[in-house]
């Protein structure tokens, strides 16, 4: 249960510290009231915040470089829920959890679980575990039918098995995409066979070598610039082997003579007959390259034919003959990949018909649970709404007709549901937005909060003006509901209902005032006295009379009964 509320420089608040366990007891209906704009949503404001919900930096009290919010809850032993959460997220307790959120005008949000820094995702896990709030806006839910289904999953507890169902959806949906991408193929296999075989054969016809391309490159400029090569050696071999090697030839033997004669020249002599020898060799290897030399135009056009085969491989299949190879053997994985499609298609088959009979299964059981909850719920709301002053009324819920058809299944199931109201005798049920008013609206919606907080785990309960568009004879039996619910639960409510009012073990106070020249909203706790004088205001407004405070202080005498 919520036990303590601190609040710093949210909206109009400068600070604010509320204690609710000191003045109350374990359950019990804790009340504020105040005029309309004192700022009693405010609080509402910090539980948002606390439960993981979007900051926004305009709620920071002017002037201020941020604000903070801070609730200390009481953890109940048998809120397994709960416990499991803090368990998952490794969250230490001694039994209390503090949740702290702080807000920085600069842009920055910081969320704080028991003094350690944590996600807004993590504290919205708790938060749903922690506390339950339904405003004076969460009826407009009622209008809308594709929020039935979620109303009757929460109170029949069949979500884990929708999730179960939901997940076996996924893996249908994603294994039907699959058989469909493969009946695809396999309905342009035959084309696209032929097209790769023609490319492999083309490709294997040819047989391209890496880097094949770029030796014949060089070898078609030889034999293009053959006759020139043959020229050129002829003479460079014509000049060294005649008078050019001869004189070295001489050289040589003289200096070997000179060597006998002076010692002094032998290095020389060794070094001058080592070229000598060099230039023998050139000449042979000149010889040898003359004689390779050929004006072959045979092989030049065999040279030039092959390079455009290869040109045409890499202009169809790559930027090099690697990147050709490479297309060439993805080419026959695919063909490959053709041949086995069928076999590949059958066994999808197989698998989308096991998953469609697991998905009608499931929905089958999915659908009888909401239909046994639907019965439950609908006697179930006979009792809560005759005790919220509707007479001979009743909730009845349609469900659209259906069979095992997957194509009109939803990640829900198969079930089509939407809620049916009859607010008068004798009139035919018909959809809720059609024939419920704004107060018949608030108090069915209570009538389901009532229903769903009986069931969970959840201690706290917070109504915001949930009485929106009540009076007379209805507000006091959404008075005695709310007490009704109190006695298991701690509510907090905030109420403009002077029947809600009186009813609660605590009253708070929310007023609007100017301190310091600046406005500021303030709450306090009330005694009797000022607590009779407010309960008498929103009677009367103003014109508050003698009358109006023995009729407020009737109510208040009948509140004291025992929740």
């Amino acid at each position: 249960m919520l036990c303590e509320l601190k609040i710093n420089n949210l909206a109009l608040i400068e600070q604010l510290h509320l204690d609710f366990c000191d003045n109350s007891e374990a359950h019990g209906l804790v009340v504020m009231t105040g005029e309309t704009g004192a700022g009693k949503s405010i609080m509402l404001r910090a539980i948002h915040l606390l439960t993981g919900g979007r900051a926004s930096f305009d709620w920071i009290r002017s002037g201020e470089e941020g604000c903070v919010v801070e609730a200390l809850f009481e953890i109940a032993p048998g809120n397994l829920s709960l416990l499991a959460a803090l368990e998952k997220q490794g969250v230490d307790h001694d039994g209390t959890l503090v949740l702290k959120r702080v807000i920085s005008s600069r842009g920055r949000s910081r969320m704080y679980i028991n003094g350690s820094p944590a996600t807004v995702k993590m504290a919205a896990e708790l938060g749903m575990n922690l506390l339950n709030v339904a405003s004076q806006h969460d009826h407009q839910q009622l209008l809308q039918p594709h929020f039935h289904l979620d109303f009757l999953d929460t109170i029949g507890e069949t979500w884990e098995l929708r999730l179960q169902f939901g997940e076996k959806f996924s893996i249908w949906k994603e294994a039907r995409a699959v058989l469909q991408d493969l009946q695809e193929k396999d309905r342009e296999k035959e084309q696209r066979k032929d097209f790769l075989q023609y490319q492999v054969k083309e490709i294997r016809d040819i047989d391209p070598i890496p880097g094949e391309d770029e030796t014949l490159a060089a070898e078609k400029k030889k034999l293009k610039s053959a006759e020139a090569l043959i020229t050129i050696s002829k003479n460079v071999h014509s000049l060294f082997a005649g008078s050019l090697l001869d004189g070295l030839t001489q050289i040589r033997m003289d200096m070997a003579q000179a060597a006998e004669l002076d010692a002094d020249v032998e290095e020389l002599a060794a070094e001058l007959a080592g070229y000598s020898f060099q230039a023998e060799d050139i000449v042979i290897k000149l010889r040898n390259y003359r004689d390779s030399l050929n004006t072959d135009p045979y092989r030049l056009d065999s040279v030039n034919e092959r390079l455009n085969d290869l040109q045409t491989l890499k202009r169809k299949y790559g930027a090099t003959l690697e990147d050709v190879i490479v297309f060439c053997r993805d080419a026959e994985e695919q063909l490959q990949q053709i041949e086995d499609l069928d076999q590949e298609i059958l066994e999808k088959e197989r698998e989308l018909g096991q998953l469609e009979k697991e998905l009608c299964s499931l929905a089958a059981l999915l659908s009888e649970k909401r239909q046994s909850t639907a019965e439950n719920l609908e006697q179930t709301m006979e009792k809560e709404l005759t005790t919220l002053a509707f007479n001979q009324s009743g909730l009845d819920v349609r469900f659209t007709d259906h069979d095992c058809d997957i194509e009109a299944m939803s990640v829900s199931g198969w079930d089509r549901v939407e809620f049916f109201f009859s607010a008068n005798p004798g009139e035919p049920s018909r959809p809720l937005a059609k024939v419920a008013s704004g107060g018949e609206l608030s108090r069915l919606m209570l009538a389901f909060k009532c229903l769903l907080a009986k069931k969970d785990m959840v201690e706290t309960v917070i109504f915001d003006e949930v009485d929106a568009g009540i009076g007379g004879e209805a507000a006091e039996a959404v008075a005695r509901k709310i007490q009704e619910l109190a006695g298991h639960h701690q509510v907090i409510c905030i109420t403009h209902l002077p029947q809600i009012a009186a009813r609660g073990t605590t009253h708070f106070l929310v007023a609007k005032g100017v301190e310091d020249g600046r406005t500021q909203s303030n709450i306090c706790l009330l005694d009797d006295e000022n607590r009779l004088h407010e309960v008498s205001r929103m009677l009367a407004g103003e014109s508050v009379t003698e009358q109006t405070r023995a009729w407020a202080g009737k109510l208040l005498e009948n509140g004291k009964g025992v929740l």
